[in-house]
């Protein structure tokens, strides 16, 4: 007998992008709709919680409505519905997660609540339909930085984590002292381009009992004394070797620290994910050290790095097989844990 093809429609809304997907068995996109909220939250120079709750409120309908349409089915098609229910805004996600319990009890289609980064990793598994458990993935985006260790679909291990400022928070910030607004990431890195990344030596911070965590709020300082120690001398800054110089010191402490891993767990597999995985320095880099370890490196592209909702379609499949299921009393938990449910 031919096994069934299960489609999952799923929806992401954890921060500042309001998104749907369609995907056939875990790996196949049939539609991936975002509507980001970016332009809007430029004016505060970072995202604004309210601000954002009520967009997603305004583009929900409309976004879910165009995921089946380009997916060309209807709700009926359905086996299941996939939402984000932690970790984000709590605001945010409650507007993902009432509009996905809302139509899994009009339709009577089970619900699945998926962990974020679980869907960051997951994004691999569309990318790279070769790609299965175990491996080791380096989650980075604007709030959080972990390495983790993908023991099988759904099971993971917590190598390390950001003691404080994420990477991504490190480039917004770092983005705004230089005068280059939100969002920070993809700006710094299209300046480096221009400059040196050898012009100034910033720290990199290294914790004693925890080779794999990262800590960034001290290069991040260390960023903001040197433009002040400039300003105060009266000397230009040169905005393109700052961006390059800080870009390549969080570069070298997230490839240290990632085949650092691979070696100890002699693993054969890398992955990246989140949105600072769409980086073009950290890809070429990261690339480069696989390839001198001999170890097969993985990312998927930039658009399924930054929030999207076939990332949560991925995730929701392998959750769905294993036979989870949310109730009706499923709420947003903004600081839910990985790998806890």
């Amino acid at each position: 007998m031919e096994k069934k093809d299960v489609l999952i429609l799923a929806i992401e809304s954890s921060c500042d992008e309001t998104a749907a997907a369609v995907v056939r068995n875990g790996r196949e996109v049939l539609s991936n709709v975002i509507s980001s909220q970016i332009e809007l939250h430029k004016l505060y120079g970072g995202v604004v919680p309210e601000i954002a709750s009520r967009k997603h409120i305004e583009k929900i309908n409309q976004v879910i409505e165009e995921a089946l349409t380009v997916a060309k089915i209807g709700l009926d098609d359905l086996d299941a519905i996939a939402v984000t229910y932690g970790p984000g805004l709590v605001g945010a996600l409650l507007v993902g997660v009432a509009e996905a319990k809302a139509l899994s009890y009009a339709k009577g289609l089970p619900l699945v609540g998926v962990h974020h980064i679980e869907g960051h990793i997951s994004a691999n598994y569309i990318e790279n339909k070769d790609l299965e458990p175990p491996f080791v993935c380096l989650v980075v985006s604007g709030g959080h930085t972990h390495l983790v260790r993908v023991q099988d679909y759904g099971v993971y291990e917590i190598l390390g984590r950001t003691r404080d400022d994420a990477a991504g928070e490190a480039f917004d910030k770092v983005a705004r002292a230089i005068g280059l607004g939100y969002p920070g990431g993809p700006k710094i890195d299209k300046l480096s381009r221009e400059g040196n990344p050898e012009a100034i030596v910033f720290p990199k911070a290294k914790i004693a009992d925890a080779p794999y965590d990262f800590s960034f709020s001290g290069l991040k300082s260390a960023v903001l004394n040197y433009l002040n120690g400039c300003r105060m001398k009266g000397e230009e800054v040169n905005r393109a070797d700052v961006a390059a110089s800080f870009q390549k010191a969080v570069c070298d402490v997230l490839v240290e620290h990632a085949m650092h891993a691979v070696r100890e767990l002699k693993v054969d597999k890398f992955a990246i994910a989140g949105g600072v995985a769409s980086n073009g320095t950290l890809r070429a880099a990261m690339e480069q050290a696989c390839q001198k370890q001999g170890v097969k490196f993985y990312r998927p592209s930039p658009i399924l790095c930054t929030d999207n909702a076939a990332m949560i379609g991925a995730a929701g499949y392998y959750e769905f097989q294993k036979g989870v299921r949310s109730d009706l009393s499923l709420n947003a938990v903004p600081n839910l844990k990985l790998g806890e449910r």
